[in-house]
């Protein structure tokens, strides 16, 4: 159906025009470095999007955390600046980022930028300003279980996020069930490692759950490594065909 009045036809326009919609993938994808991955994904993490990152249990924290920063890396390059915004209680609870924990993920400490907030009110009000920023590569947001962060403030930074192409990464509670536009929800715990030679530290090991995707892919569990060498996911050497997070953490116990 045309519209047969050409005013109301070009000011249709102009309003679909300046109204952003919450389409998976409109500013594109970034590649995650793991072919199986990107595959499941649909070519890799959509780009000026929110995206959920939760913990397992309580004590795999410091794992969704982690994750975070290596998506952030993905989405950074070797240069982009990373906000990481955090409540003051999140701090004192959790920590903060640590300079010599960067370099170990392959980051370098100066890209990464932290501010504090005093409340959650606070938190959410400086992603929302930070991610209308379009010279950062990425807002990690550390807010802590609020009943403020509901689906209309998810949606605002979704749109946020949107019209500059600043990704979002928004860490919450594992046992987090509030609604949100988050293009997608993982659950990440950690997973043991392979030593390298000299019996070295091995790589980071996690286990990713994807629980929701906007973009239609399905649901899925995988191992994956992080090598912060080239800043990238790569095929685990530990585990293989292990499907189950259940599973895997029996057989890594």
């Amino acid at each position: 159906m045309t519209d047969s009045h050409p005013p109301l036809a070009r000011l249709k326009r102009q309003i679909e025009a300046l109204s952003p919609s919450l389409g998976d993938g409109h500013r594109g994808r970034a590649s995650l470095g793991l072919s199986a991955l990107d595959a499941r994904l649909g070519g890799g993490i959509a780009k000026g999007a929110v995206h959920e990152l939760l913990p397992c249990t309580a004590e795999d924290g410091a794992s969704a955390a982690a994750f975070a920063l290596m998506l952030a890396a993905r989405l950074s390059g070797s240069a982009g600046k990373i906000l990481w915004i955090a409540t003051d209680a999140q701090l004192r609870r959790g920590g903060q980022p640590y300079g010599p924990g960067l370099r170990g993920l392959g980051l370098d400490p100066d890209q990464l930028i932290l501010v504090t907030t005093p409340d959650d009110l606070a938190c959410l009000k400086a992603a929302s300003d930070s991610l209308a920023c379009a010279g950062l590569a990425a807002v990690i947001i550390e807010a802590g279980e609020t009943k403020r962060l509901d689906l209309t403030a998810s949606r605002r930074l979704a749109l946020a996020a949107e019209r500059s192409g600043v990704t979002a990464l928004l860490l919450r509670p594992g046992e987090s069930v509030i609604a949100s536009a988050a293009a997608s929800r993982w659950q990440v715990a950690s997973a043991p490692s392979v030593r390298l030679p000299g019996q070295a530290p091995g790589h980071p090991m996690l286990s990713l759950s994807l629980v929701r995707h906007r973009g239609g892919a399905r649901p899925f569990d995988m191992m994956v490594e992080w090598n912060n060498d080239d800043r990238s996911f790569c095929e685990p050497t530990l585990l293989r065909g292990v499907s189950s997070p259940v599973e895997r953490r029996q057989l890594a116990a």
